[in-house]
């Protein structure tokens, strides 16, 4: 059993044995918050991590996301009890890389008990907005078609790079957001429920049920996207920032990014010229922006071209009023994205 979580066990146990030879009251006073003792303390470094934990951890575990709602996770402030938290969770799932402040708390804080997703899936190759697009559209697709097998995520970081994007980040930044994979997501929760079981091996097998229920139903949003976006009239994406690789690489799309990874980048009026172009280029009806972010230089782009806007979520976190989950939100992106692309 995990230290924390035996030490929590041992604990509980203690107090149960002085509550027998204490006074009636002091037996009250004890049981506050006691069926919690046994659970194990998740703390998930921003929301895609937590909705993960707490599909495959059920009832068995309580967790505690890091970045609140309708919060821009990446420059993410941990406040001293948020750290104290990291210190004593059982398992602290966070994503290397994407947030300092937790990298820099785990690194302090978290000792043995952290789980890095990079660790289970590589991340992708982050793309920069302050480079021009260089599209040879029939070669890119001949590309693609090379790279038809996209169960096997080898051939899609193969596709990648063949598909890269002309301004691709020179510092070599990765791409954090895989979770826009359903397929590597659901990668990612298998390890996840192998590491739970490690921590609570008395609720392995029911860590992995989830895990398995869960896999079904991401391998099944993996092969609606698949067969609506098979068709389309145009397959370039115009997107406030470069969140979207994932979701490109596996649907064959093409991002055309305003920005870079930051959604606080602004864009120089070089970049905002070229993104017309390719706008114009393209035949873009959608301009897509995000909800956590301003739409304002989405709007710009599409008065500029006559275009639309519409959201393109990177589920980065859910607003505070939101009564939905990952799943609706990326069924949400998919409908967008077809109206956007003109699929049949």
């Amino acid at each position: 059993m995990h230290s924390h979580l035996f030490r929590r066990t041992v604990a509980t146990t203690a107090g149960a044995l002085l509550a027998l030879g204490g006074t009636a009251a002091c037996a009250q006073d004890g049981g506050d918050g006691s069926a919690d003792d046994t659970t194990v303390d998740v703390v998930a470094a921003f929301y895609p991590l937590q909705f993960l934990a707490e599909r495959i951890g059920g009832d068995a575990v309580t967790v505690t996301g890091l970045a609140p709602p309708g919060a821009e996770p990446h420059d993410l402030e941990l406040s001293p009890r948020q750290v104290g938290e990291v210190s004593d969770a059982d398992l602290v799932v966070y994503l290397s890389g994407f947030q300092p402040a937790v990298d820099d708390a785990v690194e302090q804080e978290a000792g043995d008990h952290a789980f890095d997703v990079v660790e289970v899936e590589p991340l992708l190759d982050a793309t920069d907005g302050g480079h021009s697009h260089d599209h040879d559209g029939e070669d890119d697709h001949a590309d693609e078609d090379d790279h038809a097998d996209e169960d096997e995520h080898a051939d899609e970081d193969d596709h990648a790079e063949n598909e890269a994007d002309d301004h691709a980040d020179e510092t070599g930044a990765k791409d954090p957001h895989l979770w826009l994979d359903p397929t590597r997501f659901a990668t990612v929760g298998d390890a996840l429920a192998e590491r739970l079981a490690a921590v609570d091996p008395d609720h392995a097998d029911d860590f992995t049920a989830r895990a398995a229920a869960l896999r079904t139903e991401l391998e099944t949003l993996d092969a609606e996207y698949t067969e609506r976006l098979a068709d389309c009239e145009r397959r370039e994406i115009i997107t406030s920032h470069a969140a979207f690789g994932y979701l490109t690489v596996r649907y064959q799309l093409d991002q055309i990014a305003i920005t870079g990874l930051s959604p606080e980048d602004e864009p120089t009026p070089q970049r905002l010229a070229e993104v017309i172009e390719e706008a114009r280029e393209h035949q873009a009806t959608t301009i897509f922006f995000e909800t956590l972010v301003s739409p304002s230089v989405a709007e710009t782009i599409a008065d500029e071209t006559g275009a639309e806007t519409a959201v393109l979520d990177p589920i980065e976190g859910l607003q505070p009023d939101a009564d939905g989950d990952y799943f609706s939100v990326m069924h949400d992106n998919l409908n967008n994205l077809t109206d956007a692309l003109g699929c049949s």
